[in-house]
């Protein structure tokens, strides 16, 4: 067999291999869905009822479709309400057995898709602006799934793993890098400023659930982030000082211990700081149409 028809058998048509032809997002879609059967099989993270992800998974599916039919025009692809709609099951935390934030996050999430979009971009995370919508209107109803995750390192190594494989088949690896590496300052930086700080306590919440969904899901979302790679890095460093600074007014009591911010600040972080940056991109330099095929 020549090289030449070696060569054929590894790379399709088109010079890709295969793992290149496959869409980036079903490598999302995967790690979230072993996120999903590793947090239940081991730490119950959806509870003893599966109704609340029915409710999330269906609804934001349901969107999805009447949404992409009416402002579209056409059936669009569900891989982003899968994500979205798993990843509200995952994080939102309703008290007792109360179904409507599940529903009402997913509609949010995949309708600010669609509502608030300019020039061709949606502005924000879908699932980072449902979360952080519902936990500012319910605050008092609903939390965000946190310490329920246990302290097992292979659960995170196995997610982490899958992460680092999701996020360099997109071609965002550097995001994440940079935003973890500004993490581990500036937790060093808290651990010197607060009374009593350990760097180890500042650091530990990196292991969670929130802060990994956050890392491989929002902070690195292909269609919410600006262009230019050098900007993107220096946007997540900015996120992750905007974190800092959200947990610091936390800790210094100027912030109620069960605020919205208090609760989530990477997810705010990423709300104050991600879609006022693009906008102001979007809106000084409009991106070129798309050459015709």
């Amino acid at each position: 067999m020549t090289t030449a028809t070696t060569a054929s058998l590894r790379v399709p048509s088109g010079g890709r291999s295969v793992i290149q032809r496959i869409d980036a997002r079903w490598y999302s879609a995967s790690l979230l869905t072993t996120f999903l059967v590793l947090g239940q099989w081991r730490f119950q993270i959806l509870g003893d009822s599966y109704v609340p992800w029915a409710c999330a998974l269906g609804t934001a599916i349901l969107t999805e479709l009447a949404l992409g039919k009416l402002v579209a025009g056409r059936w669009v692809n569900l891989l982003s309400a899968y994500i979205s709609g798993n990843s509200v099951a995952i994080l939102l935390k309703p008290a007792g057995a109360i179904l409507w934030p599940f529903v009402l996050c997913a509609f949010l999430s995949i309708a600010s898709k669609y509502v608030l979009a300019w020039r061709g971009k949606h502005l924000w995370n879908p699932t980072n602006f449902g979360i952080c919508a519902v936990l500012v209107l319910a605050s008092s109803r609903v939390s965000i799934l946190s310490h329920q995750w246990g302290n097992e390192l292979w659960t995170v190594a196995i997610l982490w793993c899958l992460g680092g494989l999701t996020v360099v088949r997109a071609k965002v690896w550097h995001l994440p890098l940079a935003w973890l590496a500004a993490f581990v300052a500036f937790a060093a930086l808290r651990a010197q400023v607060i009374d009593g700080g350990r760097f180890l306590s500042e650091l530990a919440p990196i292991t969670g659930p929130m802060y990994t969904m956050f890392m491989f899901f929002m902070v690195t979302d292909p269609k919410t982030i600006v262009r230019g790679k050098g900007l993107q890095i220096a946007i997540a460093v900015l996120i992750a000082a905007v974190e800092c600074a959200i947990r610091l007014m936390a800790e210094w009591d100027l912030l109620r211990a069960d605020s919205a911010l208090a609760v989530a600040p990477p997810m705010y972080a990423l709300f104050l700081v991600g879609a006022p940056v693009l906008a102001l991109q979007l809106w000084l330099d409009p991106p070129k149409p798309a050459a015709p095929r």
